[in-house]
């Protein structure tokens, strides 16, 4: 099978933890929680997956209780949601209701064009009020 605009994204990343994770992705920006497993043996990973259902893409996020893998997101490690238009008020509220933290972008045309909220593990969520189309 070729590798196209169909074929399914997964964004894997550490967390320090699921839970602060989930309340920030679910609660916050309103992702679904696909699937989520706690690892049973040693060496497997408490895992949660979040997405939209229809979306071609989702945040799996990991933790091993017993070797922590500690996230290392720099400023430019963005997941950027465009949303075709002005970035509601209330959104970015819950978003740091919910452990996220508003940040100014390091780069300059984020700060014009939406909002930028680090998630508890400091990865930056983009809310752009920018729209995209890949065609």
């Amino acid at each position: 099978m070729p590798v196209d605009g169909r074929s399914q994204l997964r964004v894997a990343r550490p967390s320090r933890g699921l839970a602060a994770a989930e309340r920030f992705w679910a609660r916050g920006l309103g992702l679904d929680v696909l699937y989520r497993a706690a690892g049973e043996r040693p060496g497997e990973h408490d895992l949660l997956m979040l997405g939209w259902p229809d979306a071609a893409w989702h945040l799996e996020l990991v933790h091993d209780p017993d070797r922590p893998v500690l996230p290392r997101p720099t400023e430019e490690d963005l997941l950027v949601v465009y949303l075709g238009g002005a970035v509601p008020a209330g959104l970015v509220a819950r978003l740091t209701e919910h452990g996220g933290r508003r940040v100014a972008s390091s780069n300059p045309y984020w700060d014009r064009w939406g909002v930028t909220v680090e998630d508890p593990d400091g990865y930056r969520l983009v809310l752009c009020e920018r729209g995209w189309s890949s065609s």
